[in-house]
């Protein structure tokens, strides 16, 4: 009888225990698998150092600043390729007239210009910048002052293929230069330094609002500047160059030209205004008014040495943020007074 007791007692506890480990193992829930995947982190874009855009394939960073000098006048019309430079500097020259110092480095047109001749100011815009500079010929005196900066130069004797005349128009204002043959003679830093501090995406503007601004450059070549919001730039336009007040100025590409950007920068032109050897003190500092996003900034502007970059900064001294894209930089001479819509 104790037999047949201890034989069930025991199989009931044998009976009980796989009963046991049965629910246990139910209840425990199965260590899933560890996937084999290899981490896939989307690598930064780059951004371009002289407009603050994304640049995808990354060739501004592998070039440096190209500095090419044209031609402001009625003459020059159409220009090409201003619409794709990253930086521009309008001066003014003997006789009161304009040229443009463009600077190219995230965009390479295959025709730019036309080319015309160094003057003393582009030593000074060009010294920090480094890289190439590409002109047509000069004074003597406005030759040996580009000599002296840290740039290879790049006139028509030496450029080769890389300008060319254009025989449907007249010399002096036929002369054309394709970027991507003149980013081939080289020139350092690579890439070139950040020029402007810009805005994030959803940062606000600071500010007043503006409608439009004229910036009375001598004689013909004042240019009046309008916001707007569609291209979300500043249309350029010369009133006295094109009949009817405030018309687009077009490149010979169709583009109207719009800059996201428009610094007019106040600076003293050593010899006077238009004289034969006058030129833009870009080394003291001053006022500098700043239009980005239909928003006018008042500042000042000052610069350490002459291969320091210029800086802009507001009331507080901070630097004035813009909006990532083309700048234009008017060097207007002390004294002149804008004319500001709102």
């Amino acid at each position: 009888m104790r037999s047949s007791v201890r034989y069930a007692l025991a199989l009931a506890v044998v009976v009980l225990g796989v009963g046991i480990y049965a629910l246990t193992k139910k209840s425990s829930p199965s260590k899933p698998a560890t996937p084999s995947t290899t981490s896939t982190t989307k690598p930064a874009v780059p951004i371009a150092p002289l407009t603050g855009l994304p640049d995808p394939g990354g060739a501004a960073l592998t070039r440096p600043a190209l500095v090419v000098k044209i031609e402001n006048d009625t003459n020059a019309l159409p220009q090409f390729g201003i619409d794709q430079a990253d930086v521009i500097y309008e001066e003014i020259v003997n006789g009161g007239i304009t040229r443009l110092a463009a600077v190219f480095n995230q965009n390479a047109p295959a025709k730019i210009g036309p080319i015309r001749s160094v003057r003393p100011t582009d030593t000074q815009i060009v010294w920090p910048l480094g890289g190439i500079f590409a002109f047509s010929g000069g004074a003597p005196y406005a030759i040996a002052s580009i000599s002296t900066a840290p740039v290879k130069l790049v006139d028509e004797s030496s450029a080769g293929a890389a300008m060319f005349r254009d025989p449907n128009r007249v010399a002096p204002y036929n002369l054309y230069g394709n970027t991507s043959q003149l980013f081939a003679f080289g020139g350092k830093p690579t890439p070139p330094p950040h020029l402007f501090t810009y805005r994030a995406a959803n940062a606000p503007v600071p500010g007043v609002p503006v409608a439009s601004v004229f910036v009375p450059f001598p004689s013909i070549y004042g240019e009046l500047w309008t916001w707007n919001a569609t291209l979300h730039g500043w249309v350029r336009s010369r009133p006295a160059f094109i009949s009817g007040y405030g018309l687009h100025d077009i490149t010979g590409t169709g583009a109207i030209e719009a800059p996201k950007n428009v610094i007019v920068q106040y600076v003293n032109y050593v010899n006077g205004v238009g004289s034969f050897t006058s030129y833009g003190d870009l080394q003291s500092g001053g006022v500098a008014d700043i239009f980005t996003a239909g928003h006018e900034i008042t500042g000042t502007w000052k610069r350490a040495s002459k291969s320091s970059v210029i800086q802009y900064l507001d009331a507080q001294g901070h630097p004035i943020a813009l909006t990532p894209g083309q700048t234009w930089v008017d060097l207007l001479n002390d004294g002149a007074a804008l004319t500001v819509t709102h």
